[in-house]
């Protein structure tokens, strides 16, 4: 029997490997093959359980890794919750009809009370939404739920002035009125003028004041000059809408890919949490946001200061319910609902579970220190697992999060690559259909399940070896050391390579062992990789990996504030005491940065330094009144990215390169000797630019600005405005 012959279905059935959010062609069988694992059934019940009996909570949070399938859950909650009709059948009834939930009476109770309450889905991948919202804006999040929101009212999605007007007229009953004018008048549907009213403004005009009585020109300029949009206002009008349909109805907002747009940026995440507050506010629990992100939420923004930390402790409070997806939820979904068997196929695999089971700890066992990987549990995992080995779907996620952590992937979200597991595992089924039954897949395979996602410069050592080597084994090894180089749990020692290119239970383990030693000595002469004392690695551009393992070194805020300290109040200032011209005694001082006290100090006055990492940087005014009575000098930096980026690079570097002292690699060396040159020379400009800004900085000291001091010197500037503090606290010196 051929691999392609056992499958339940056709295994090169239409499957999308990407579930997308505004893709509704195949929505019957993205219902009708959902796959609810016992883990994702339980946090669905949790969720059911807050939807159907709302206590304040209307925040859902989705995580998992790459293609883990959260787009896929919050599009089935999307139609469910909803309950369309798709095909003329109800999404919850398409959705439901499985023995597993059959086996669940109260599960699918809460389903069914959940997809009776009347309800509108909102559905979209927010960053596709958005191509024309700059995330540099602290709206930017606001910008795109007005859109869809609408979008779902009928008004101009494109251009939200517009539809200010739309619904303006539609709120005076006028707007159907002006449409048939608008028609009459140009001879074109309104939605053709509107995307092109600068063509029409006339007609616009005209057309506007005849409905309205009014006589005014410029209708659309005016609309445009005039527009602003607050979350409060976008929340009323929610609310609005909701309050035109039946009771308990609601607005649901199914929020793609969150976590890509909005991840570091503080602003667009509290921008998100505000409208969820404000409609929980406003709507009292009939409208909710359901997101997915590809990381946990404490992942998604990164390092915080103190503020910021309690920013997003609220964040979290709004966005109490939260699914987390995991690697075991994927591979059950692969297993059951890509690879599940015929009866004859059952019978078989039946068979060579009990002639091989006692084999399977030495065949797939990786030694040598390597991290333990899952084996068949059982004749049913067996089954289920098939063609596939237990320990490929746990490792080909830490494929994928090491080629992410890498940047390996192309496209707008390198980090995360478009494709997903099930999507990868269904390619290499599809490769080695014609396999016969007893044969398996070996973990080289997954590679051209995502060769078309990789950047060309990651893989140009696997295109020249296709071109130039004539070995096709040493080319397939070369895949499998690539797939594997940034996977920390296995070691690539000869033993191991042998374990992930074992292609049938009735492998030559010999044979085997010599075709590797082999094609691993090839690849070594051509110096497509390296040895390590028993190890074998995929040489890359090792400067780039460098590169990027010292962008993936973790730096806590704390240490660089302290670092920025260093150089305010060492290199700049330094002195420990500064002299007050009028009686020429030295006064001590706390030194502060972005109101944190640095060091042990306990003196009457401050220095406090708003440094770049804090979010008013820049905003002088912000300070008035915390100076007020305050015997603190207040040293205001500009707002300065690169500032803080050099900073950042040049504690990375210095970590990195004591982490790696003990290099021994000559090349690894040279790389790191001149890492460390280059790190001082940025050393050198950090000093530079720390002193420019600070004598761009402006000095605030009990409710006003000290514009009078216009010294360019840094040292000087700062020892002015202490002056000036000394001056004001001690009024009878």
């Amino acid at each position: 029997m051929a691999l392609v012959e056992i499958f339940e279905k056709p295994i090169n059935r239409s499957i999308e490997g990407v579930i997308k959010a505004d893709d509704d062609t195949n929505l019957n069988q993205e219902l009708e093959e959902y796959v609810i694992t016992n883990e994702i059934e339980g946090k669905l019940e949790n969720f059911l359980e807050a939807y159907n009996n709302y206590q304040n909570a209307n925040g859902v949070w989705i995580s998992g890794f790459f293609g883990s399938g959260k787009s896929h859950l919050l599009k089935m909650l999307s139609l469910v919750l909803e309950n369309q009709s798709i095909e003329g059948d109800k999404a919850l009834d398409i959705f439901i009809d499985k023995p597993a939930f059959k086996e669940n009476t109260i599960f699918c109770k809460d389903m069914e009370k959940a997809a009776s309450i009347p309800s509108q889905s909102i559905l979209f991948n927010i960053a596709s939404t958005a191509d024309d919202v700059n995330t540099d804006q602290g709206h930017a999040i606001l910008s795109v739920f007005a859109k869809v929101f609408d979008e779902l009212c009928g008004y101009c999605s494109s251009i939200a002035y517009i539809a200010d007007l739309e619904r303006e007229l539609d709120e005076a009953d006028l707007f159907d009125s002006f449409k048939d004018k608008i028609k009459a008048l140009t001879n074109q549907d309104w939605s053709f003028v509107r995307d092109r009213h600068l063509r029409f403004s006339n007609e616009v005009d005209s057309t506007y004041n005849k409905v309205t009585g009014q006589s005014k020109t410029n209708i659309l300029e005016t609309y445009s000059s005039d527009y602003s949009l607050s979350i409060e206002d976008f929340a009323n009008r929610v609310n609005t809408y909701i309050n035109t349909k039946e009771d308990n109805f609601r607005l649901n907002f199914f929020v793609d890919e969150v976590g890509q747009y909005i991840a570091g940026n503080i602003k667009l995440m509290l921008n998100l949490q505000s409208i969820a507050e404000s409609l929980a506010t406003k709507c009292k629990g009939r409208a909710w946001v359901i997101v997915t992100a590809q990381e946990e939420m404490k992942d998604v923004v990164g390092d915080m200061n103190l503020q910021q930390n309690n920013d997003f402790s609220k964040i979290q409070d709004r966005f109490k319910i939260r699914m987390n997806l995991t690697s075991q939820d994927v591979a059950e979904v692969i297993q059951k609902r890509l690879l599940l068997k015929n009866t004859q196929a059952s019978n078989d695999l039946t068979a060579i579970y009990k002639k091989q089971q006692n084999n399977f700890a030495t065949l797939f066992n990786f030694v040598d220190g390597a991290q333990k990987y899952k084996n068949y549990r059982d004749k049913e995992h067996f089954i289920y697992c098939y063609p596939f080995i237990p320990y490929q779907f746990g490792l080909f996620q830490e494929t994928m999060q090491g080629l992410s952590s890498h940047s390996a992937f192309e496209g707008r979200h390198s980090s995360v690559g478009e494709r997903s597991m099930l999507g990868v595992f269904r390619h290499v089924a599809i490769e080695i259909s014609d396999y016969d039954i007893g044969e398996l897949a070996t973990f080289d395979l997954m590679f051209e399940g995502v060769r078309s996602i990789l950047k060309g410069q990651i893989q140009n050592r696997i295109l020249l070896a296709e071109n130039e080597l004539e070995n096709p084994f040493a080319i397939r090894i070369l895949k499998a050391l690539f797939l594997v180089k940034w996977v920390k749990g296995i070691k690539t020692t000869l033993n191991n390579i042998c374990v992930l290119m074992i292609d049938s239970f009735e492998h030559d383990n010999k044979a085997l062992r010599k075709n590797v030693e082999e094609a691993l000595d090839i690849l070594e002469q051509q110096t497509y990789i390296k040895r390590k004392e028993d190890q074998y690695e995929y040489l890359s551009d090792e400067e780039k990996d460098i590169e990027e393992e010292i962008k993936s070194i973790e730096i806590e805020s704390k240490d660089l504030l302290e670092e920025l300290n260093e150089y305010v109040f060492v290199h700049i200032v330094r002195d420990i005491k500064i002299k007050y011209e009028g009686n020429k005694q030295g006064y001590s001082y706390n030194r502060k940065m972005d109101g944190i006290l640095q060091g042990t100090v306990k003196a009457e006055l401050s220095i406090n330094v708003i440094t770049p990492f804090n979010p008013d940087a820049g905003k002088s005014d912000t300070f008035l009144m915390d100076s007020m009575g305050l015997a603190e000098l207040f040293v205001v930096m500009p707002a300065d990215k690169k500032l803080l980026q050099n900073l950042q690079l040049y504690n990375k570097t210095n970590k990195y390169l004591r982490q790696n002292s003990d290099q021994v690699d000559p090349v690894i060396m040279r790389i790191l000797s001149e890492r460390g040159l280059q790190n001082n020379q940025l050393n050198k400009e950090l000093i530079n630019q720390i002193e420019e800004s600070i004598a761009k900085s402006v000095l605030v000291s009990n409710g006003s600005k000290l514009d009078n001091i216009t010294t360019a010197d840094p040292k000087s500037k700062i020892i002015a405005g202490f002056n000036e503090l000394i001056r004001n606290t001690y009024v009878n010196l």
